[in-house]
């Protein structure tokens, strides 16, 4: 969700700018890989100035907002650039765009800043900030051994929604002033491609427009995803969509899904006073963890609140609360498919992960098939057809393709097909991404879990080693009284390679950028010597120290 991914941009000035460029002003060069690839430490686009521990990335003025980039029409298109969806992967696009000189229009159906804005990480943050303090308000024994007394703490459930909704809107407003600010021409309507570079939006009651691009970039994000015979109506069975707009505290709630979000709202309703249930698939939860953090975070997360759990079971029919009658919920066995029980709760919430929105695109006028909704794509973003084959000048960023769905990794895509369109091919690595629960304490992670690393080295050959260090050896957590937590990194001793770090604990979510640009970097080969030298590596407390 929230984190920030590290990419490598491109600083150079570019002598010829827009649609009207030479291919010869593009300076092709050599592959500039964002990642692990070793490639990223000698990027020439970076200066390195004489101060120490200071990087330094030159950039020329973005265009003027009246001018948007050159003049498109100078080879035939409305714009170089045309961007399906202004989410968070959409937006960075844009404004990457304009500053590389591209005439550049966005297309959103919807409101700007996509889910992650209007229904995902802003206003989750916002519900999380409320029951992080209402958490440790009402832990009296934490409280008092840092010698503080509070009486009463209570809580507005209105003033939280609206402390959650004006965040969206404010963040939803930066975000259209700084297009707006660089001259991106912002078209409101569904966006559909009608053919090779054309694309036509248009909303109800209105004719449609058709506009040209050299260039397209599909962004149009996910929506929740809901299992059969699961029935919303909003109020008392709903997705996270409903559930941030926190229009009630229900006593007793089911969330089905214990990943990211069913965890992160767990954190918000036990705050807030709710009992919770939690309905997982899988035989353990948190699935989508790696195993010991997840393990942990059970033992932190879970077993001292109000929660309980079922494992192993499907959700088979959810009837919302009517007639005064309570939520039902059927329970059946994942393998047998046989009935367990039923379930009588207060409301539920559906947390079974997203689905890619891709309905309506008109992907079938270029021939492309998606698979399970997502779009398919190479390495550099672009859009596969049915046969496999590129399609020249279309693009697809985000949870619509499926690669890593986080609003910062969509960013990253975005960032890099620009770099692409601009002339610098460019790879993003994924593994170098991070992401956060934003749980209380937090859990992040970047790379490999373990066992996907241990896969990953039967079939190459190769030994991993992992070592851990505790938070209870960390004064600043001990400070605050927050020692419950752990920090893993998970390497291949032969190389010095990271495969992947894993934290769970205070500031969770900040530590793993260290994590990260230590993946970035390829394990920063100047170190690679002193690690090799030693049995068991010390790089943990680097990025323990807060």
């Amino acid at each position: 969700m929230g984190s920030t991914a590290a990419v490598s941009v491109s600083a150079s000035a570019i002598a010829s700018r827009g649609c009207a460029r030479s291919e010869a002003a593009r300076r092709p060069g050599g592959i500039r890989v964002c990642g692990l690839r070793s490639e990223a430490l000698t990027c020439h686009s970076l200066r390195i100035s004489q101060a120490p521990a200071r990087l330094m990335v030159t950039r020329p003025p973005p265009p003027a907002a009246a001018t948007n980039g050159a003049a498109a029409g100078s080879c035939g298109f409305d714009y170089d650039l045309v961007i399906i969806g202004a989410g968070v992967g959409g937006h960075g696009a844009a404004l990457h765009a304009v500053e590389e000189g591209l005439k550049t229009a966005i297309i959103e159906g919807d409101v700007v800043g996509g889910t992650c804005v209007n229904r995902g990480c802003v206003p989750s943050k916002a519900l999380l900030a409320v029951s992080g303090r209402m958490r440790e308000l009402h832990d009296e024994h934490h409280m008092k051994s840092l010698g503080l007394q509070v009486s009463s703490p209570g809580y507005d459930r209105q003033a939280v929604a609206d402390h959650a909704n004006n965040l969206a809107s404010k963040i939803r407003i930066n975000l259209t002033n700084s297009m707006k600010a660089l001259g991106v021409d912002i078209l409101t309507g569904v966006g559909t491609i009608v053919g090779k570079q054309k694309v036509r939006y248009g909303k109800a009651g209105f004719p449609d427009k058709e506009i040209t691009a050299r260039n397209i970039i599909i962004a149009t994000g996910s929506v929740p995803f809901v299992p059969k015979g699961i029935e919303i109506d909003g109020k008392t069975v709903f997705t996270s969509d409903h559930a941030l707009k926190l229009e009630s505290v229900p006593d007793w709630i089911a969330i089905v899904g214990s990943g990211y979000i069913g965890l992160e709202f767990s954190d918000v309703y036990t705050a807030l006073g709710s009992e919770v249930t939690f309905v997982e698939a899988l035989d353990q939860l948190m699935p989508g963890f790696d195993p010991e953090i997840a393990k942990l975070a059970q033992r932190v997360l879970i077993n001292p609140r109000k929660i309980d759990y079922h494992t192993g079971v499907f959700a088979s029919k959810i009837t919302p609360a009517k007639d005064g009658k309570p939520v039902l919920i059927e329970l059946i066995d994942a393998k047998t498919k046989e009935h367990k029980e039923t379930l009588e709760v207060d409301a539920a919430l559906i947390a079974t992960g997203r689905a890619p929105f891709t309905k309506g695109l008109g992907l079938e006028n270029i021939n492309v098939v998606t698979q399970r909704g997502f779009v398919p794509v190479d390495e550099r973003m672009r859009v596969m057809d049915a046969g496999g084959n590129v399609v020249p000048n279309l693009y697809c960023i985000g949870d619509a393709n499926g690669k890593l769905m986080l609003a910062h990794a969509a960013s990253a895509q975005g960032i890099s097909v620009v770099e692409q369109i601009s002339g610098k091919d460019h790879i993003l690595n994924h593994l170098s991404i991070p992401a956060a629960c934003f749980t209380h304490p937090e859990i992040s992670m970047v790379g490999l879990t373990e066992p996907q690393a241990r896969e990953k080295a039967d079939k190459e050959g190769f030994e991993v080693n992992v070592v851990k260090t505790s938070f209870k050896a960390n004064t600043k957590a001990l400070a605050e009284n927050e020692g419950d937590g752990i920090a893993k990194l998970i390497y291949r001793p032969d190389t010095g390679e990271i495969l992947g770090v894993h934290i769970l604990g205070l500031h969770a979510a900040d530590l793993i950028h260290e994590a990260s640009s230590l993946l970035f970097t390829h394990t920063l080969h100047c170190l690679r010597s002193w690690m090799n030298s030693s049995k068991q590596p010390r790089l943990i407390p680097v990025f323990l120290i807060l």
